[in-house]
């Protein structure tokens, strides 16, 4: 038997709302108090991620039917979707402008990702009928795993609350026959796709499963006289058109990206390149303050660290048995849940080209399944074993403070050591920096400023030198204005920037300086010291500053 709904109030939303931020911004801290001059943990795609946040919202006033066209990678187009585009949070980038603003802007949308993660869970476990104390230990567990430690980095893919969030709007308007709540939920679900495939594919295809599921239950039953009202029937139809219309319109885009660039397309050898082994499951992040260092060994032998550190928590796995085995939850829920987190786990191990994981069944997700072609990393698939665990964990809870029940104090100091336990089973340390393999930064690396004397460089500019820390730093740096530049950073390497990239290696030679003349290049900026001095006789002036030098072309 299904779980009844909660009855919730506007106190329990509030509270609930106010432990979700408070949590977020006690794990961060200090980062709430240099909100745009740092970044957490990575500064490397943090800058582009708040790049293209701010050109979101430039697009939206100043070339709202161009929105992919962005100002980098010039002169190619749809450049924005070199990657997942994060569109759903373009709205904030109508908000202040320049460097600092964008910092600050990708700071808040970090810290909300993490608030938004804990109210979903917490909202979808009382809709599930667990009491509010376990269902604040769902929003902690699916918030602040360990493996999304290692995710800091990839706002696109700790952006998962809207998945649990539309979920708990539609299973609460179809309980309660709620148009606007069901319409809600679909509403919801089109902005959390509207983020990126990387997570709403996932919850495109969950939303099928359930589907499928609750047919199957409906004709397990003997097919019985379903009574929908008519408005519930309009809302659903809506938001699924809404939904499907969403998907249709950000894949287009992505579509001519993958038509223009076969560069862009993810091989078998790439996704196997990514695919872990089981063993990913019990590697935890190196910065990981309890199972970093105690998972040191399984860690070196992985292939791709990034991708493949997926330990969920001790915590978690102990109250998710607990919760797979407790009548907290209703026995089809308890079933349904054990097969989808084992499914998903399954799922996240990829694929490979030989050997055993040749028959792991991601392999048909990305030959068969519409959409799965294009998802870089299969690890992510974690992010919907992580929300079952949760799930499973709010009925472990629940069932560990069933002793407790009428003893308010009991409850709440038993509840905070739960909440207590997973959040600092996941939490991060700040390592020091380490010679040998890759180099840990601070916990809080300040974001480099741009150059004051950059403005002076008349677009489309090239900037010099072209690596992949100083291209993110260019594409950051280019919120000022958005001037069109030949530097950029996507998902994968365009070979026309490659070729351009190769050719003015000897910058500012003869060969370099045609070549970017031949594709309307009117300035390169050398950053730092000692710039050379370009052949006579080609109409090149150079303008030194104290930080960078500017050529004229």
């Amino acid at each position: 038997m299904a779980a009844r709904s909660a009855a919730l109030t506007r106190r329990e939303l509030g509270v609930a709302a106010v432990v979700a931020v408070a949590l977020s911004l006690l794990v961060h801290w200090p980062l709430p108090l240099h909100l745009g001059s740092v970044v957490e943990r990575d500064i490397g795609d943090p800058l582009v991620q708040a790049w293209q946040v701010a050109w979101g919202g430039h697009a939206l006033a100043h070339q709202p039917l161009d929105y992919f066209q962005a100002n980098t990678f010039y002169p190619l187009r749809d450049s924005l979707a070199f990657s997942d585009a994060l569109t759903g949070y373009a709205p904030s980038g109508l908000i202040g402008h320049g460097t600092t603003a964008a910092i600050a802007r990708y700071n808040l949308l970090f810290l909300f990702a993490y608030s938004l993660a804990f109210f979903g869970a917490y909202l979808l476990a009382r809709e599930l009928g667990v009491r509010p104390g376990a269902a604040a230990a769902a929003g902690a567990a699916f918030a602040y795993a360990p493996w999304r430690l290692e995710q800091e980095g990839h706002l696109h893919v700790l952006s998962s609350g809207g998945i649990a969030l539309s979920l708990v709007l539609l299973l609460r308007g179809y309980r309660r026959r709620a148009p606007g709540c069901v319409l809600a939920g679909w509403l919801v679900a089109a902005w959390q796709l509207s983020l990126g495939f990387t997570l709403g594919l996932q919850l495109a295809y969950l939303l099928l499963a359930l589907a499928l599921a609750v047919a199957v239950i409906w004709w397990r039953a003997g097919k019985p006289r379903l009574h929908v009202p008519r408005a519930v029937i309009a809302a659903s139809a809506a938001g699924i058109a809404i939904f499907g219309l969403t998907g249709v319109l950000l894949a287009q885009p992505y579509q001519r990206v993958l038509d223009a660039h076969p560069e862009a397309h993810r091989t078998t050898d790439q996704l196997s390149g990514l695919s872990g082994p089981p063993e990913q499951f019990i590697a935890a992040p190196e910065h990981n303050l309890i199972w970093g260092e105690l998972t040191t060994g399984v860690r070196d032998r992985l292939s791709s660290v990034p991708e493949q550190t997926l330990f969920p928590g001790l915590a978690i796995l102990a109250l998710a048995l607990i919760g797979l085995l407790s009548p907290a939850l209703s026995k089809r829920l308890r079933i349904g849940l054990g097969i989808g987190v084992l499914g998903c786990a399954i799922l996240s191990l990829g694929f490979h080209t030989s050997g055993l994981g040749t028959l792991y069944p991601y392999r048909a997700l990305y030959e068969l399944a519409p959409g799965w072609s294009g998802i870089r990393v299969p690890g992510r698939m974690n992010t919907l074993t992580s929300l079952g665990l949760a799930l499973l964990v709010a009925g472990g809870a629940q069932q560990l403070l069933a002793g407790l029940r009428g003893r308010r104090l009991a409850i709440a100091l038993a509840t905070t050591a739960v909440v207590a336990a997973i959040c600092v089973e996941g939490s991060g340390v700040e390592l020091a920096p380490r010679s040998g393999g890759l180099i840990a930064g601070a916990a809080h690396p300040v974001v480099p400023k741009p150059p004051a004397d950059q403005g002076a460089a008349p677009a489309p500019t090239l900037h010099l030198p072209v690596t992949i820390p100083a291209n993110r730093r260019y594409v950051l740096w280019s919120t000022d204005g958005f001037p069109k530049i030949v530097n950029g950073r996507g998902s994968f390497d365009p070979a026309y920037f490659q070729q351009i990239t190769q050719r003015t290696r000897s910058f500012p030679d003869r060969r370099s300086i045609a070549a970017l003349r031949s594709i309307g290049v009117r300035s390169v900026v050398w950053h730092g010291a000692a710039a050379p001095l370009p052949p006579p006789r080609l109409g090149v002036t150079v303008r030194r500053y104290p930080a960078l030098s500017v050529y004229l072309l």
